[in-house]
């Protein structure tokens, strides 16, 4: 039985990719670059805002001095845009609503920063009582590393065996195996089914309310 249910961000509960885009496309120009396709994004998110810098800048100036530009620019334009066109995926809102009226526990363990997915999650998710909710954060190491699932394990007080991870990332899946809890990989999100299943999740879910078979 699974009492707690830990969420990726940013292609399993919310459709970010546009907003993450404009951002990133402002700030390259601001540096002189040249912009991205939206679709390029899909590829450069997963692993934290400083590694979507380094990818969607060009190969030969993918310095620690214009990541560094890159940040100071990109965050203070994010946080006014990050709701412009930033939504819940189809099926998401119902799929928390009957977890927690089941009363399962749920969290969020994201590699964005720490103080826009805990603006996300309030805006959108209002109702939902997450007993935790954890972006990237100074002094913490990103996902893959298991430490931030860890910590969402005990302070939930809930042991890897009746924990999930639910994510649509190969970062997503490494987390869930380096943390010793079972995977669910999710196909609404920013990677391919095909990548995904060559990370070998335990569960697939093709549509939310496929999670809820997952409870026991």
């Amino acid at each position: 039985m699974k009492h707690l249910f830990v969420f990726d961000l940013d292609g399993t509960l919310l459709n970010t990719i546009a907003d993450l885009a404009s951002a990133a496309n402002y700030a390259l120009a601001k540096l002189g670059f040249a912009p991205h396709m939206e679709e390029n994004y899909y590829q450069f998110v997963g692993n934290g805002i400083m590694k979507l810098f380094e990818r969607a800048l060009p190969e030969g100036s993918r310095t620690a001095d214009n990541i560094q530009k890159m940040r100071a620019l990109f965050v203070p334009y994010y946080n006014v845009h990050k709701m412009d066109k930033t939504q819940p995926y189809d099926g998401i809102l119902p799929l928390l609503q009957e977890l927690t009226r089941r009363h399962v526990k749920l969290a969020v363990a994201s590699n964005k920063y720490q103080a826009a997915t805990e603006q996300l999650i309030s805006h959108y998710f209002a109702g939902i009582p997450f007993v935790s909710v954890y972006g990237q954060r100074e002094g913490f190491p990103a996902k893959p590393d298991p430490l931030l699932v860890r910590q969402i394990m005990h302070e939930a007080q809930v042991n890897a065996e009746e924990t999930l991870y639910v994510g649509d990332s190969d970062v997503d899946m490494q987390t869930a195996k380096n943390a010793g809890v079972d995977a669910c990989a999710v196909l609404w999100g920013f990677r391919s089914e095909k990548e995904l299943k060559a990370c070998q999740p335990r569960f697939v879910a093709k549509k939310p309310a496929d999670i809820l078979q997952i409870l026991h």
